[in-house]
């Protein structure tokens, strides 16, 4: 075998098999060689000569070996865990897989607001007792949906509320940066978004700014009659806050596919309310991961080859 282009390392995700990246890199790329690291003695070997890596992490002292390492392709949107500092010390570049949840996540979320504004669970409870008895529901269309994070999971989920007739508010760091919904404030404006919106959607990333953003003084703003739907990560919503907004119907219901703490303990509270739905952090699972986020590598290889600028380029 000669020296690898590009080395795939032993790191799953969302229970997906390495193999199928590598397949569908090499389809993408088939004039490079593309190898699987599936031992750690198989990473430091391939690590060696690679000009490109990609995976979770890269160990700091596997990365000393990485000579001709110019690229390291991280599979997830979020990079606070990789050594970045090292990374850009060796010159190495880190894209990330921003966007590649966008479809899923976004599909997720106009589920769920559909499932809540007809009170799907209701239906689900009644039909398994063999009950047939009717109740009021509403519906999506004229309501506000406030989404806080307009990054491209915050657009998909924008685009794709279109046809439903709602009015969308985007909360984001920098309004500035404008957005796809009708309206885009900043984050010392989210009391003023709230005050308006029928369903929150939480989409931003967990940052020192969002930890907490949606605490009990948040969930005091927000209509009673509103249900909040986290796909971000779980410490942005002040667990005893929902809780507690949740028991005294100070919140119509809420959909979360992320909680704090993570994994939810079988005891919580959290399980037990008719009007809570949650999923075990599964709205980004896609049988298409890899293949989006070989489609970005793809690219990558490309701009890499020409010093054009790279794209989810993060350092």
């Amino acid at each position: 075998m000669q020296d690898p282009d590009i080395v795939v390392l032993r790191q799953k995700i969302h229970g997906l098999a390495m193999g199928e990246y590598a397949a569908a890199i090499r389809e993408r790329l088939p004039d490079r060689e593309v190898v699987i690291a599936r031992t750690p003695s198989e990473e430091r070997k391939f690590l060696e000569s690679a000009r490109i890596a990609t995976g979770f992490n890269l160990d700091t002292d596997d990365l000393e070996r990485a000579e001709n390492l110019d690229l390291f392709a991280c599979i997830y949107a979020g990079t606070g865990h990789l050594p970045i500092s090292a990374l850009e010390a060796n010159d190495v570049a880190v894209t990330n897989a921003s966007g590649v949840h966008g479809p899923n996540i976004a599909e997720y979320v106009v589920g769920a607001l559909v499932m809540q504004a007809r009170d799907f669970p209701r239906a689900i409870r009644q039909a398994e007792d063999h009950q047939w008895r009717s109740f009021q529901t509403r519906e999506l269309q004229r309501s506000t949906v406030t989404i806080v994070g307009l990054g491209a999971i915050g657009h998909a989920i924008t685009e794709r509320l279109e046809p439903f007739g709602v009015k969308t508010i985007g909360v984001r760091y920098s309004p500035e940066k404008g957005g796809p919904t009708d309206e885009v404030m900043g984050f010392d404006r989210l009391h003023e978004a709230l005050a308006r919106t029928d369903h929150l959607v939480i989409a931003c990333p967990l940052t020192d700014e969002t930890e907490g953003l949606i605490d009990s003084d948040a969930l005091l703003t927000i209509p009673s009659h509103a249900t909040l739907i986290n796909i971000a990560r779980g410490p942005v919503v002040d667990t005893d806050a929902l809780v507690s907004a949740i028991r005294s119907n100070r919140l119509g219901g809420a959909v979360l596919d992320v909680t704090d703490p993570e994994p939810l303990p079988p005891g919580h509270p959290l399980w037990d309310f008719d009007n809570v739905q949650i999923t075990p952090h599964n709205a980004g699972h896609t049988p298409y991961y890899y293949e989006r986020l070989s489609d970005i590598l793809a690219a990558n290889v490309t701009a890499l080859d020409s010093g054009e600028d790279l794209e989810n380029r993060v350092a």
